[in-house]
């Protein structure tokens, strides 16, 4: 007989690669087969419910790394709860209108203008139906838990419905208003934009200062000299109207050069350098206030430029003039209400200039910089013209810069609910913490919402008009028109006149004749989004309203989190969550934002192929989403290897405990030896931490801790010394039962723990164990035991832990120093102090075991020529003896049984009691 069939070498069939890319498509396949996720909520559905309400990504291209990051910390959320005791259910949702489905149909050939809108719209339908199809296949793909075949989409018929009635409330309100001011206009999208679609990029442009004569000076001024103003957009000067100063400020009436000119007095100097004038005084200086209803002569139109006060202006830049245009930008609007003037938006829906810019017409807008340079030029009142790059806001979909352009649209006006809105914000935890301030301040400072679009795959503002002009938006109309959604969808908008879709009979005075027409403009898209609340969260019966959490990148204090709040507290008058939780973006190693033109993209079916989704999850769990994650192959491979480790350690426990049936070898735990108590009580506190961790949505402590736990407690210390008892002892002997009880333990419980961030692996790992539950994900978290007197345990165990540190110090120099190799070849002597002694004897265990060494001895007297630690003298030396072929321990007893000359007397007894037969047929190597 073979020595090495004495031993309890642990198999099992779990394999050591995981060959994710392979089975983990498999077993998607078979969960959902086992309908898993329904189960899940079944078994659940009696629970106190958690609602992570999904914002919608964009259906248009395949995931990236960003979608990656949110629909895996989002299936960690809800497993975790659903483990810990909540009904959560994840229904996912898609944001489908909008201009970037109808730029790939432009790409496509397809011509919207050229088209039947119904047709058009259909078309439109098609390809968001297919984007939704590929991104679910890529998020199911990721392993995500989800109602995936039930999903929200914004173009169903009944959430459009449902929006309508949104937008009913919120006109029932008196929110709804047709303006003419300016918004963000993007002449490459022909629409007008949220401020959410804005994004800023630098741009070079030009740096112009205009001389305006002086017509009426009011006595203050003469009417020989002249206002200068100072601007980056000469092509709004057709539309120029006044020009405003700040009322504070003092300004200065100056000579230069023989000219004469008012400005800032702030500024003279700056000024003075900028156009290189040789002499220059003041004549006078006034106050700013003294200044208004001066009136200056528009550089070239026979039009005056009245000049107004304004808070505004500023001194930072310019010259504490600021050229006035009503119609082409936010504060010379707000201003120019105060004075009445015209609001003159001389530019078209391509951003061309109009015929209310004479001289300029039919240029676009960055063109007609140019000519009005020009012009300023030949009229000899250009005083400087410089270039300069500065941030300037772009659409953020098509990348090309926007305009302020005044056109007539609809609002939702935010004044009268503002501060509603913001008292919500103070009942809602935020995480981080800064995202309270910044959509506190978002609020604070926002103007009205611009909600019309003029596009046509959206859902259509539900808005009739009389033939007088006169709008027509009663909630008898609107509703009407959401039940016509919700049976016909929205199309019928565009498929009916209005008289079909206004109620029977529907009459009003503006029309004598009967006679009725409909709204050409689309709601916003974030208004859409923004109604989910209302959509799905009210609508389905399998979530509830107000959520508890929404989870987004932190781009959404701007876009989904402020939309929903604002039209929830409108209709709700309650926030639609309880808690925001922001994340960060995916950028290159480098810090850069990913692009295809960059070559820095890494999308996640790449990295799947590679090294599988459950890669992907455990590289989610491992990074700080507070700030922006950098992405790199080198941080997937990391994580890779820490991947291993979990598997590995996982895999050796599986192993040792194939033989372990815990109905009957499970060994209670006032019967398991010191050390053993101190591992359980180790993962005690591990899985409070965990849960707790989980209750914060800490994944990265998550992480850490598991990994640390598998390193330091258990490879480095338990698992190590575990060989000697797991290996070399009777199968069914008391000390090798203890240890299979703690790794059998720790093998459930960090099966469970791991299993919302690694669900791939640990229902692997949980096929080889003999727990009740088909599935460990229809299990539940580890229940925290709280040992008695684990605070003893933790104290004692934690000072021996000490004391094998110093050890094992010893030993490593002992190795350098070439006295032993391996650490069975030791034999350590010690020297403790009274309380260390009285605490080894308290924990009664084989600290030679413990530290892998063939000897190990308490002296009752100081040592010669020990290492000295602060409360304990150490020496190592070469163990006497032989080493036996069995546990291969150096000892002085091997061969004192005849029978086995290779084996130690413990080795030999051992034989002896399991494996009479070796005996018989003698014992080899």
């Amino acid at each position: 007989m073979r020595i090495k069939e004495t031993l309890n070498v642990g198999k099992t069939d779990f394999p050591m690669r995981g060959n994710l890319p392979k089975k983990e498509p498999e077993w998607q396949q078979e969960w959902e087969d086992k309908q898993l996720y329904q189960r899940r909520q079944a078994l659940n559905k009696d629970l106190p419910t958690f609602i992570l309400h999904d914002g919608p990504p964009f259906a248009n291209g395949n995931i990236h790394m960003g979608h990656a990051l949110n629909k895996i910390s989002k299936d960690i959320i809800t497993r975790s709860k659903s483990m810990m005791g909540y009904r959560a259910p994840f229904v996912p949702g898609w944001d489908t209108h909008g201009l970037p489905i109808e730029q790939q149909l432009a790409k496509q050939g397809i011509k919207r203008k050229e088209m039947n809108t119904v047709e058009y719209r259909k078309l439109c339908y098609d390809y968001a139906m297919h984007e939704i199809d590929k991104q679910r296949t890529d998020f199911k793909r990721l392993g995500v838990a989800a109602d995936w075949e039930n999903p929200y989409i914004t173009l169903l018929p009944q959430y459009e419905a449902e929006e309508i009635k949104v937008f009913a409330k919120m006109v029932n309100r008196g929110l709804i208003y047709r303006g003419k001011k300016p918004v963000y206009w993007s002449p490459s999208s022909e629409s007008t934009l949220a401020e959410a679609e804005v994004e800023y990029k630098d741009i070079k442009s030009p740096s112009l200062y205009v001389a305006f004569p002086i017509k009426d000076g009011k006595g203050l001024v003469g009417e020989d000299a002249s206002f200068i103003i100072w601007t980056t957009t000469p092509w709004t000067l057709p539309a120029n109207e006044a020009i405003c100063v700040n009322p504070r400020f003092d300004y200065s009436l100056i000579e230069a050069d023989g000219k004469k000119y008012v400005i800032a007095s702030e500024r003279l100097e700056f000024l003075a350098q900028t156009f290189n004038w040789s002499q220059y005084q003041v004549i006078k200086t006034f106050k700013g206030k003294d200044m208004e209803y001066m009136v200056g002569q528009h550089p070239f139109y026979d039009r005056d430029s009245l000049v107004i006060l304004g808070n505004h202006v500023t001194l930072d830049d310019g010259t504490g003039l600021v050229h006035t245009a009503p119609g082409l930008g936010n504060d010379d609007f707000n201003v120019g209400q105060k004075y009445n003037l015209e609001v003159l938006s001389p530019v078209d829906d391509q951003g061309c200039l109009t015929d209310e810019a004479p001289g300029f017409a039919g240029l676009f807008y960055e063109d007609a910089n140019k000519k009005v340079t020009e012009t300023l030029k030949n009229k000899g009142l250009m005083l400087k013209l410089d270039f300069f790059t500065h941030s300037y806001p772009h659409d953020w979909r098509t990348k090309k810069p926007v305009i302020f352009r005044s056109t007539p649209q609809w609002f939702a006006s935010i004044d009268p609910i503002r501060q509603e809105i913001l008292d919500q914000i103070e009942q809602l935890s935020f995480k981080p913490a800064w995202g309270k301030t910044r959509l506190y301040n978002m609020i604070k400072d926002r103007g009205d919402w611009v909600i019309s679009r003029q596009r046509v795959w959206g859902v259509p503002m539900p808005i009739f008009y009389a033939e007088d002009g006169t709008p027509i938006m009663t909630q008898e109309t609107i509703l009407h028109v959401a039940d016509l959604f919700a049976e016909y969808g929205s199309n019928v908008w565009f498929e009916k006149d209005a008289k079909e879709l206004l109620p029977a009979g529907f009459s009003h005075p503006g029309s004598p004749n009967g006679k009725f027409t409909k709204e050409t403009d689309i709601l916003d898209v974030w208004f859409d989004s923004g109604s989910s609340h209302q959509g799905a969260l009210q609508a389905r019966s399998d979530l509830s309203f107000p959520s508890d959490m929404y989870l987004e990148g932190s781009d959404q204090y701007r876009g989904w989190f402020n939309s929903s709040l604002i039209t929830s507290v409108a209709v709700n008058g309650v926030a639609p969550y309880r808690q925001i939780l922001s994340q960060g973006f995916t950028l290159d190693a480098k810090g850069h934002k990913m692009s295809k033109s960059l070559g820095n993209v890494i999308v996640p079916s790449d990295i799947e192929r590679q090294f599988g989704a459950e890669i992907i999850r455990l590289w989610v769990s491992s990074v700080d989403t507070s700030s922006d994650v950098p992405v790199s192959v080198d941080a997937f491979k990391q994580v890779s290897d820490a991947y291993r480790k979990i598997r590995n350690t996982l895999r050796f426990m599986l192993a040792n405990t194939a033989d372990f049936d815990p109905e009957k070898d499970q060994v209670d735990f006032q019967n398991l030896r010191s050390v053993d108590q101190f591992m359980m009580v180790k993962l005690d506190l591990l899985i409070a931490q965990i849960e707790q961790a989980y209750d914060n949505f800490d994944f990265a402590s998550i992480y850490k801790k598991i990994i640390g736990f598998l390193s330091n407690d258990m490879s480095a210390f338990y698992l190590d010394f575990a060989k000697d008892v797991v290996y070399i002892d009777a199968a069914d002997a008391l000390s090798r039962r203890q240890m299979q009880t703690v790794m059998y333990a720790v093998t459930v419980a960090l099966t469970k723990l791991l299993t919302p961030i690694l669900p791939h692996t640990m229902e692997q790992v949980w096929q080889q164990l003999k727990e009740p539950e088909d599935y460990v994900q229809l299990t539940s978290m580890p229940k925290v035991q709280n040992y008695p007197q684990a605070d003893q345990i933790m104290k004692q165990w934690q000072e021996f832990m000490d004391l094998r540190d110093n050890i094992l110090k010893s030993l490593e120099e002992a190795r350098d120093a070439k006295l032993i190799g391996k650490s069975l070849e030791a034999a350590v002597t010690i020297y403790p102090k009274p309380e260390l002694k009285q605490l080894l004897e308290d924990l009664d265990t084989n600290i030679g075991q413990l530290l892998i060494v063939s000897r190990f001895s308490i002296s009752d007297h100081e040592l010669d020529d020990a290492d000295q630690y602060d409360n304990v003298q150490v020496k190592v030396a070469h163990a006497q003896g032989e080493v036996c072929q069995r546990c291969w321990m150096t000892k002085e007893d091997v061969g004192t049984d005849a029978e086995l000359p290779m084996l130690c007397a413990r080795c030999a007894q051992i034989i002896r009691d399991n494996y009479p037969q070796a005996l018989s047929e003698g014992l080899e190597k």
